[in-house]
């Protein structure tokens, strides 16, 4: 299989997702599979058709019309396809993934997306695992010990991998997925293997091409934590305005090296991040149809009705009382909005 990233301009379209490589189509039967026993026999399944499993961190979904897909953030999580395909964009970039294909987003990143290929007869199936930063860097820490490389890739001239990627799954990978799976129809096992299964997906996923954003999940003096900690203090005062400078200096960097390793990991500048967010939470506010326009414009930050106005149409491409009606009628369907990245 190949192991480039897969990072498509907004108007490039694939018809006719395949596996990438057909070696895995007996994988991905099999996957297919373990995913639809565990929607079926689930009863609880989320708007967006995800499904928690008993194995803690594990999710799967099942999803049957191709929607766009709303959230917040992306979450921290590891998404493999098992069929269809999914489209997320963050700022200007567009990360595509189908079927034998995996998403990693270690941080949680404004997004936006659609399941772009799935129908009641051929829904996007899907497997999701959340990363845990204490998990890596146990592993980490293990694989030091034991003089095992971890530094698989060199990161960026910035020193910050990408805060989200997506690439081929190995042979090695979806194995280990398709054990997990098959742990939750063997309970007195699944207690016992499935903390290591979980580390040897992260094993398998820190090996791999997008394994430098994994690697420093871990490290807490990394650049992607001391960035992550400027994201997560942005999402939670999405409504107030602050200085780029001051966030520099609380990750304990220069502005101008700030600025750069936040671009690298979030593809949008501080501010933009900000607007993106606050953007994500209007349209959340106005489908929910408890506030006016202007009321939820002033809610989310934004002093001047005006430019909410037109920085929400061209975001979305409608205005804000057109687009959110529209959300309405359309979230008669289940799959309506999406909550996290799993496919």
């Amino acid at each position: 299989m190949g192991s480039g990233c897969t990072v498509l301009p907004m108007t490039q379209v694939r018809q006719d997702p395949r596996p990438p490589d057909q070696v895995t189509e007996h994988q991905l039967t099999e996957l297919k599979a373990l995913i639809n026993r565990q929607v079926a026999a689930s009863e609880s399944q989320t708007a967006d058709g995800v499904v928690s499993t008993a194995i803690d961190g594990v999710l799967v979904s099942s999803v049957t019309e191709s929607t766009d897909a709303i959230a917040p953030t992306s979450g921290t999580i590891f998404a493999v396809i098992a069929q269809g395909g999914k489209r997320l964009a963050v700022g200007e970039q567009v990360y595509e993934y189908v079927a034998g294909q995996y998403l990693v987003a270690s941080l949680d990143l404004p997004i936006t997306g659609s399941h772009w290929y799935a129908s009641q007869t051929e829904p996007a199936l899907g497997f999701g695992l959340v990363l845990d930063p204490p998990s890596v860097a146990s592993l980490l820490l293990e694989a030091a010990e034991r003089g095992a490389s971890t530094s698989r890739r060199r990161a960026s001239s910035t020193g910050a991998p990408a805060g989200l990627g997506v690439a081929d799954a190995s042979f090695e990978l979806l194995d280990a997925v398709i054990r997990m799976l098959r742990l939750l129809d063997r309970p007195d096992d699944r207690d016992v293997l499935a903390p290591l299964i979980k580390r040897e997906i992260l094993w398998w996923l820190i090996a791999g091409p997008v394994g430098e954003t994994v690697r420093q999940i871990g490290l807490a003096d990394s650049s992607l934590t001391n960035i992550g900690r400027s994201v997560r203090w942005i999402t939670e005062h999405y409504n107030t305005s602050f200085r780029v400078d001051e966030l520099a200096r609380s990750s304990g960097m220069s502005t101008s090296a700030f600025h750069r390793a936040f671009q690298a990991v979030t593809g949008l500048s501080p501010i933009r991040f900000q607007k993106q967010i606050r953007l994500q939470r209007s349209r959340l506010m106005l489908m929910a149809g408890l506030e006016d326009v202007a009321t939820v414009g002033y809610q989310v930050g934004y002093e001047s009705a005006s430019q909410f106005n037109r920085e929400y149409r061209r975001q979305f491409g409608l205005p804000p009382a057109r687009d959110a009606e529209r959300l309405r009628t359309n979230a008669i369907s289940p799959n309506a909005l999406a909550h996290t990245t799993t496919a």
